[in-house]
C-alpha cells in the first residue's frame, strides 16, 4: 500500500499528526515558514521580547524519516497537491491542517522568522514608550493581552473595547465575574456593548497619541492600539471545490472520523473545520491524535475507528499574566472553573513551551 501522507500545514495540528505518522508512513509535511511559531506563547513575546526566543522552533527537528517542505499549496484534489512553484505531490491520504490567520501580535504576519523576531522587537519599543494602550476586541486574546501588558507595566492604562454585553460569552457565570474581578484589581478599564466607530489614524501598534469615537457616542484617547479580532481561515487553495465546498466562514465539513465529506482518504483538523468549538491549539492536537490514528489503520491495512466528538462544555485556561488568569474545564460533573493558581501551574508560566520543545526534540 502507497504510504505517502501529505500535510497541508505545519501549526499545532499539521505538526503533532505529522510527527504521529513519521514512523510509519512517508509522510511529507508542507509549510511556507521557516520555523514552527508556537503562537500561545507570542503576547508574552510582545511584553518581554527576551523571552521571544522561545516561541520559534526549527522543522529540521520535527522528523526522523518525514520530509518538510518550506512551500505553499496552490491547489488540492483527490490524488495529491500542487505546490505555488507548480510542482505536484502525489498522495495516498492527505491531511488539510492550514490553520488561520489573526492579526499580529497574537499571530505572525511574515514566513520568515527572523523578520518575525524584529515586528516583536519594534513592537515591544513601541508599546513601552505608551501610556495608554487601546485593545479593540474582548476575547481571549483581547483579554490575555491586556494581562501580559499589565504584568510588566502595572501602571499602564489599559483600555479594552467589544460590541458584546457580556464579557467571553458562553462561559461559567462565575468564570465571568473571576474574570471581570481579576481585571479590575489590574485597573485594565472595560467598556463592553461599544466598538471603535472608525480606525484610529495610526496604525495597530505604532505610538503616536489619538482620539477615536466610540460607537455609543463616546471618545477613548490612547498613545497606541491593538486590534485582537478577526480570524482568517486559510483555504484559498480549495476555491476550486475538487476537495470540498467550504462554508461562508471558510472552513471544510468533516465527519466524526475527522475526514473531508466525501473523501476516506482526505482529513481535515484545527480551525479549517466545521466542528462547533472554539479555535484553539489544544483542540486540534486532539484532532491530530484522531487523524494519525484512522491514517496508521488505514496504512496496517484496519479499519479506521478512531473518532473525535466536541464537547458541549467550553473549555479554556485564559491566563491574565504569569501569575493570574482563569480556567473553565469539563468534568463528568459539569463545568469547573479553575484559580488563578491552577491556571498559572498548567499554562501561564511558560504557556506550554516545554511541550513543544519535547514534540521538537530540542532542548530549552
Amino acid at each position: 500500500m502507497d504510504r505517502t501522507v501529505v500535510v497541508i500545514g505545519g501549526g499545532y495540528g499539521g505538526a503533532a499528526v505529522a510527527k504521529a505518522l513519521d514512523e510509519e508512513t512517508d509522510v511529507v509535511l508542507i509549510d511556507p515558514k521557516d520555523a514552527f511559531v508556537h503562537a500561545a506563547g507570542a503576547l508574552r513575546a510582545l511584553v518581554r521580547p527576551d523571552w521571544a526566543g522561545h516561541i520559534f522552533f526549527p522543522y529540521d527537528t520535527l522528523l526522523r524519516r518525514g520530509t518538510v517542505r518550506r512551500e505553499r499549496a496552490a491547489s488540492v484534489d483527490p490524488g495529491g497537491v500542487t505546490l505555488a512553484s507548480g510542482e505536484r505531490i502525489e498522495a495516498a491520504h492527505l491531511v488539510l491542517a492550514t490553520g488561520s490567520d489573526y492579526p499580529f501580535p497574537a499571530k505572525m504576519d511574515t514566513d520568515l522568522s527572523g523578520e518575525a523576531l524584529e515586528r516583536i522587537h519594534e513592537a515591544h519599543a513601541e508599546l513601552a514608550a505608551a501610556d495608554r494602550v487601546l485593545i479593540a476586541g474582548a476575547g481571549p486574546v483581547g483579554l490575555e493581552l491586556a494581562g501580559e501588558i499589565k504584568a510588566v507595566w502595572p501602571d499602564k492604562h489599559v483600555i479594552i473595547t467589544d460590541p458584546a454585553g457580556q464579557l467571553v460569552p458562553g462561559f461559567l457565570p462565575e468564570f465571568r465575574e473571576e474574570l471581570r474581578r481579576q481585571l479590575d484589581a489590574l485597573g485594565v478599564e472595560l467598556r463592553l456593548g461599544t466598538a471603535l466607530a472608525g480606525q484610529p489614524p495610526t496604525g495597530p501598534g505604532r505610538v503616536k497619541s489619538f482620539t477615536v469615537a466610540t460607537t455609543d457616542g463616546e471618545e477613548i484617547s490612547a498613545d497606541i492600539w491593538f486590534r485582537c479580532y478577526g480570524v482568517h481561515t486559510n483555504s484559498d487553495y480549495l476555491a476550486d471545490g475538487r476537495v470540498a465546498v467550504r462554508t461562508p466562514q471558510g472552513r471544510v465539513r468533516v465527519t466524526e472520523t475527522l475526514n473531508v465529506e466525501g473523501h476516506d482518504h482526505i482529513y481535515a483538523l484545527g480551525d479549517i473545520t466545521d466542528l462547533a468549538e472554539a479555535k484553539m491549539a489544544g483542540y486540534a492536537m486532539k484532532h491530530a491524535e484522531v487523524v494519525a490514528e484512522n491514517i496508521l489503520a488505514r496504512v496496517r491495512g484496519e479499519r479506521p475507528t478512531a473518532s473525535y466528538r466536541p464537547s458541549p462544555v467550553p473549555s479554556v485556561l485564559l491566563p491574565l499574566g504569569p501569575g493570574g488568569g482563569v480556567g473553565q474545564v469539563p468534568t463528568p460533573d459539569g463545568p469547573t472553573l479553575l484559580p488563578a493558581s491552577a491556571v498559572s501551574e498548567y499554562k501561564g508560566v511558560d504557556l506550554f513551551t516545554g511541550r513543544f520543545a519535547a514534540l521538537f526534540g530540542v532542548t530549552r
